[in-house]
């Protein structure tokens, strides 16, 4: 007679991966507020004490879960960094992902629907920081790169927001490849272009007339 094998048990490993994965779902789906704790153990097989015991707190949980969303990076993938000039690649990153069969991304979507939460907001700033907006300020050539790293960044965000929630017909009915020639300049300039403090320099201060 043949024995029947028992289910094999998941590692620590595969466990916390497992919970992370639930908690990705269901804040890109409900926000920080909107999804319990064992809403997120239920989705990962396991108690609401085991998610605690791995993470702490539902805090903690959501800092995990929001870095995880950042560790793969699409626009800010190392292939678009490593160019010598990526603000094209940028362009054609965020037109791919916000084009209309394409699904919002989690971390995009956690961050959005989790924003009117004060504490949620402090700790997606807190992870924007330490992840894309340090990526980005390190491509900057001129002055003020955390301005114009979270400028760039703003860019980003907004762009899928009017595009890929709103639907601005300018933006749905547009061509990528239209898209991809207006928004490569707007990156240029932010990584590479104007100085105004150096024109404020050369121009001296104003004179009463």
């Amino acid at each position: 007679m043949r024995k029947s094998s028992a289910p094999r048990r998941r590692s620590s490993a595969e466990t916390r991966e497992a919970i992370l994965l639930s908690a990705r779902k269901a804040f890109a789906s409900s926000g920080y507020d909107g999804a319990g704790v064992r809403e997120i153990a239920e989705g990962a097989g396991v108690t609401a004490m085991l998610v605690n015991r791995y993470f702490g707190s539902k805090e903690g949980l959501f800092a995990e879960a929001l870095a995880a969303t950042m560790a793969s990076p699409t626009i800010l993938a190392p292939q678009n960094v490593e160019l010598a000039n990526p603000a094209e690649a940028f362009a054609m990153a965020l037109v791919s992902i916000t084009g209309k069969d394409a699904t919002p991304l989690d971390g995009f979507l956690i961050l959005l629907r989790s924003a009117s939460s004060k504490r949620a907001a402090e700790i997606g700033r807190e992870q924007i920081e330490k992840h894309h907006q340090k990526t980005m300020a390190s491509l900057v050539k001129r002055s003020r790169a955390p301005q114009r790293a979270a400028v760039a960044l703003s860019l980003v965000a907004g762009f899928q927001v009017m595009r890929q929630m709103v639907g601005l017909k300018a933006l749905n009915d547009s061509s990528d490849a239209v898209l991809v020639r207006i928004l490569t300049p707007l990156f240029e300039e932010l990584l590479n272009g104007y100085e105004p403090e150096a024109a404020t320099r050369k121009q001296g201060p104003s004179k009463a007339k």
